[in-house]
């Protein structure tokens, strides 16, 4: 669908449809982890373009990914450059979060780990759940090459039920398949379980039914009030239900915390 939008675009000389493709075509390989074509793809889309500067921006994280990937470390730096370039007069947490996490992606050590949390951190506080998501699947898979699979699998379970939540299913499946390799059984997603609750939606819901507040349970489980809205809103979609009251009879049975001691 995307090929014939752009194909369409080229043959109408619509400069701004072809580059919000190509920016499609980069995000779509480096969920797919086709991190060669998404580079091609980031590169044309990244280019400044006077008709549409902020796609230019947006896709250069993309090549940023794709370069690192790729192993294209001067193209990388370039990307990186862009970033710093388009987030250098913003003090928001979502500029601020995406750069800390551009720079985790050419860090090392120590120094990668404080960004990719600090990304974590400011992108948690902000709207940007896609954003987010992928700050922890791109922490996770940094912590299992760095042989730290207790933290990796936290780091990409929240990626992957975050993914699973908002649609974003093949980020899901490439977090799906980085959690397998950590050791841990994943059950893949399909039609028939994609109404069950994900583990955060069941957490945020059983708060909700204890009696916690949106402030409270997001302090509690450092998300965000709107992010504790959105799932809340799944919940009840998926149970069937319109309002907190109903939560303690929808919810499925805990076990017996005694039978668990």
């Amino acid at each position: 669908m995307i090929r014939d939008v752009r194909d369409e675009s080229l043959a109408l000389r619509q400069g701004v449809p072809v580059q919000l493709t190509d920016w499609m075509l980069a995000i779509l390989g480096n969920s797919l982890g086709r991190y060669e074509q998404a580079l091609v793809a980031a590169e044309q889309a990244s280019n400044d373009r006077p008709e549409e500067m902020f796609v230019s921006a947006w896709a250069a994280l993309e090549l940023l990914e794709a370069a690192i990937r790729s192993d294209s470390q001067e193209v990388a730096r370039i990307a990186l450059e862009r970033i710093v370039a388009a987030t250098a007069f913003a003090r928001t947490d979502s500029a601020l979060g995406i750069l800390a996490r551009s720079h985790a992606l050419v860090s090392e050590g120590v120094s990668a780990d404080r960004l990719y949390r600090e990304a974590i951190d400011r992108l948690g506080r902000t709207r940007l759940r896609p954003e987010l998501a992928r700050a922890h699947l791109l922490h996770g898979e940094w912590l299992r090459r760095e042989r730290r699979r207790v933290d990796a699998r936290q780091q990409l379970r929240a990626a992957y039920d975050q993914f699973t939540s908002i649609g974003m299913d093949a980020f899901a499946e490439r977090a799906r398949r980085e959690l397998v390799a950590t050791g841990e059984k994943v059950r893949k997603r399909t039609v028939e379980t994609r109404e069950d609750l994900t583990p955060q939606e069941a957490q945020i819901a059983r708060l909700a039914r204890d009696g916690l507040s949106n402030a409270e349970i997001g302090g509690r489980l450092f998300i965000s009030q709107h992010t504790v809205a959105y799932h809340l809103r799944k919940v009840f979609t998926k149970l069937g239900i319109t309002s907190r009251l109903e939560l303690s009879q929808a919810l499925p049975p805990e076990p017996s915390a005694v039978l668990a001691s």
